[in-house]
């Protein structure tokens, strides 16, 4: 339960036939709600008519049952929740962005952070664009609605609109004969597909929300992949696949994801279980039980409990009725919410050595508020263990890490960070085990050791855009 936020998720549904949709889309952004719990938004094709609704807020607030009912069927939808990476929490910033253009209309949804945004966005403007937003999705739209005048297909100009957008981006469009889907040649954020008995196709971010609409897993879209679904059927163009060398998003794994995911062929909750066993085996503590911070650091505290045979226990009980604590604006809300989010078990861990194991610590303030609620409990003994390394330089590709002064890592050693939360001790992830949470060394850890697979922005806060519009 970091401070973290998160990027994005995305839905896409293509039918044979049509039909409503908007229950379907519903279900598939509520599976995905844990990606983004500031707004969302889902936008619908009927014969070449794109009717779209979003707003601020949790997706069962936005869409009550009117506003479904009001939602007209159709063979296509277009669905994302969103937390804001690029541009505020506004509702001129939620998703899917609905163009109107010359060669007709596209519905886009996305997921990630382009690392050249501000280079494109100048440019734009340079020319006569006028942004309506101060997301990083409004500048890929530019991009592909200016491709999109002077090729054949929308499926050509979205290939080469890939050949100029840089970073992390998995993307659901709807144009009005095409649902497409495409991710980049890194490979950053997860994207696949599947089916339902009927043929209708869903495109999603993660499997967990195929699963909670009934579809069947067919697989990841590649890296570079871009998947055509339309009338003639499904069609894969693999043009840029290939074209730079894998780098999944390795918190994706740690954190992001829901547990029952499974991305890229590896299972979330296996590989949470790995970092558990590896915390266990690099940072060791004598306790008398091991207890996780819900939600994301649950599998991680049973891994660690079983290699180290400390009994596992429950420690923390989470308040399921209230959102994250980095969805709070300032640091004041935010540590308000700890205490009105979780509550400690005193039956666990009174009079005991106790082994807190969490996915992450970014400012140090939130894991000071749990471990203070675990001293008022009784815990004799904290010992703080983390599933990732520290975070010592931002993330430019969906996660929003924008500032080495907000890390606490950057300023202070373990044991001071420990010593600032009134923990015991504190262990990290070593930044070399992580490869081996997937199986792979095909994975992005910039943010751990400053090595970056694209070329970064220099000197540009992500709320650059926001003081520009009034």
């Amino acid at each position: 339960m970091s401070t973290l936020h998160e990027e994005c998720g995305v839905f896409g549904i293509w039918s044979p036939k049509s039909h409503p949709l908007a229950e379907t889309v519903y279900y598939g952004l509520y599976a995905l709600q844990h990606r983004g719990q500031e707004s969302c938004g889902i936008a619908v094709c009927e014969d070449g008519v794109i009717t779209s609704h979003k707003d601020v807020g949790l997706v069962g607030e936005v869409f009550t049952p009117p506003v479904l009912a009001s939602i007209p069927q159709g063979n296509m939808a277009v669905g994302h929740v969103r937390y804001s990476t690029t541009g505020g929490n506004e509702r001129r910033n939620c998703q899917p962005i609905v163009v109107n253009h010359m060669k007709g209309r596209m519905a886009l949804a996305h997921n990630g952070n382009l690392s050249n945004a501000a280079e494109l966005r100048a440019e734009l403007e340079m020319s006569g664009a006028i942004f309506h937003t101060t997301s990083d999705t409004e500048t890929i739209a530019y991009i592909i609605t200016k491709q999109r005048l002077r090729t054949a297909s929308i499926e050509e100009a979205v290939l080469s609109a890939m050949n100029i957008i840089e970073g992390a981006y998995s993307l659901v469009l709807m144009s009005p004969t095409k649902l497409i889907a495409v991710r980049d040649p890194f490979g950053f954020r997860p994207l696949c597909f599947g089916r339902l008995p009927d043929g209708t196709y869903i495109v999603a971010s993660e499997s967990c929300a195929l699963t909670a609409v009934g579809a069947e897993f067919e697989r990841d879209i590649e890296p570079g992949e871009m998947l055509v679904f339309s009338r003639d059927g499904v069609a894969s163009v693999k043009s840029h696949c290939g074209k730079q060398p894998k780098r999944s998003c390795i918190f994706e794994y740690i954190y992001f994801a829901r547990p029952d995911s499974v991305i890229d062929g590896v299972s979330v909750h296996q590989a949470r279980l790995r970092a558990g066993r590896i915390l266990a085996e690099s940072c060791p503590a004598d306790a008398d039980v091991v207890i996780g911070v819900p939600d994301s650091g649950l599998d991680a505290a049973l891994g660690f409990a079983q290699a180290s045979g400390i009994p596992y226990g429950i420690g923390l009980i989470k308040n399921k009725y209230i959102a994250r604590t980095f969805i709070s604006p300032t640091q004041s809300s935010r540590t308000d919410k700890v205490r009105i989010k979780l509550a400690a078990i005193p039956e666990t861990v009174k009079g005991k050595r106790v082994v807190l194991v969490d996915d992450s610590i970014v400012r140090g303030t939130t894991g000071g508020r749990i471990v203070s609620l675990l001293r008022e409990a009784g815990a004799k003994e904290i010992h703080f263990r983390v599933s990732a390394p520290p975070f010592l330089h931002p993330c430019y590709y969906g996660t929003d890490i924008d500032s080495e002064d907000c890390l606490v890592a950057c300023r202070h050693t373990p044991e001071q960070i420990a010593a600032l939360m009134g923990a015991d001790s504190l262990g990290y992830l070593p930044v070399g085990k992580l490869s081996e949470l997937t199986g792979s060394a095909g994975i992005c850890k910039g943010c751990f050791t400053g090595s970056y697979p694209t070329a970064v922005p220099e000197g540009m806060h992500k709320d650059k855009y926001e003081m520009k519009i009034v």
